[in-house]
């Protein structure tokens, strides 16, 4: 049997959720061999699945979304480096309660790729998802070494907000390693940039931006893509337009930028981890993640590890914090039975309190289902 399951937000890790179903599924059947391969799809967690699956941890100080200095993880296997934006620039940087819409910057996450090439990196997964950030990538642009000068020739200030006065665009500086690196952008979001799907107005209100600041920002960056006009000409407002540009406020836009090459985040992390010699002997896979529902069914990691394994004619069960998803959908993505908490102990505040007992007692059922 292989686990290979995603977070629960709030409540368990995915090496968490392993161990809980491991332990659940070996109370009712001792002797089951479990293989855990923790998987993510380019947000948070991205670095722990990494670290489980063999990559080896490295930390470094950077500056936070806030500019605050903190110690920020990627993972490194020979030339591999997995690195996830959220380390060093995710909402889980700020204070509880406070939001910085027009001014936290993603600094630290070039800080983060930077550390990343010093370690000898010659491809680099940037795993990119849950930012506090909506700055275009301007900042992580800015610690690799390009330089966004107002009219008076001064670094225009940190954030989204900051871009409005953005006089000249100056990439001459950047790092010359990125030339010389495979560096792919993984997320599940293929937002354009700006317009009405773009970052600021999709995400920016998740990031405590107000109706007047999504206004502000969805400019900024506008303005921000026809400065970058004047060094990099038309591609400017290609990359702007492609998909994935509004991923994570905007960073995958500097990535692309980079010569990032847009993926789907759990397929590349698949890869990564290796999920194809795992599936291999598996008779059963076991996925999941916290809330299962429609989001779910457009790139998040329980529908591509049930589309990986489905192609390989493996079964597929889900367990799930919470279940928003009609037996039907949940058979079109390849999971042929999900298994909410909810439907062992109906309190939604009792189950992400104790999601680790549940989530046992549900893989004890899973197991009196499937292997007895």
């Amino acid at each position: 049997m292989l686990i290979a399951a995603d977070k629960f937000k709030g409540s368990l890790t995915a090496v968490q959720v392993a161990e809980r179903v491991t332990a659940g599924l070996r109370r009712v059947v001792p002797e089951v061999e479990v293989e855990a391969l923790p998987v993510a799809d380019g947000g948070d967690g991205t670095v722990d699945a990494a670290v489980a699956a063999g990559f080896e941890r490295r930390e470094v100080r950077v500056a936070g979304p806030l500019g605050h200095e903190v110690t920020a993880a990627f993972a490194l296997r020979g030339e591999t480096a997995v690195v996830e934006m959220a380390e060093a620039s995710g909402l889980q940087r700020l204070p509880a309660g406070v939001f910085a819409p027009l001014t936290a910057s993603t600094y630290g996450s070039g800080e983060l790729l930077r550390a990343a090439l010093d370690a000898g990196a010659r491809t680099i997964v940037f795993g990119v998802g849950g930012s506090a950030t909506t700055d275009g990538g301007a900042g992580m642009l800015s610690a690799l070494g390009a330089r966004f000068l107002d009219a008076d020739g001064e670094p225009v200030a940190p954030g989204g907000g900051g871009l409005a006065e953005l006089a000249r665009a100056d990439l001459t500086g950047l790092d010359p390693r990125l030339a010389s690196v495979e560096l792919i952008l993984a997320s599940d979001v293929d937002n354009p940039l700006t317009g009405p799907k773009g970052a600021p107005v999709v995400y920016g209100p998740q990031k405590g931006a107000s109706p007047d600041d999504v206004e502000i920002l969805d400019a900024a960056l506008a303005h921000f893509a026809k400065a970058l006009e004047e060094p990099l000409g038309p591609e400017a407002a290609k990359y702007a337009a492609s998909p994935g540009a509004g991923a994570a406020g905007g960073i995958g836009y500097g990535a692309l930028l980079l010569g990032a090459r847009f993926r789907p985040g759990i397929e590349v992390m698949l890869e990564v981890l290796g999920f194809a010699p795992a599936l291999r002997w598996a008779s059963l896979v076991i996925t999941g993640e916290g809330s299962l529902d429609e989001q779910t069914l457009h790139g998040k990691a329980p529908a591509g590890v049930a589309a990986a394994a489905r192609a390989a004619d493996k079964e597929v069960i889900a367990v799930c914090g919470r279940l928003a998803l009609p037996p039907e959908a949940l058979g079109r993505a390849g999971i042929r039975r999900a298994y909410p908490l909810t439907q062992v102990e109906p309190d939604v505040v009792k189950c992400i309190a104790d999601a680790g007992p549940i989530l046992e007692r549900v893989a004890e059922q899973i197991a009196r289902d499937f292997l007895t």
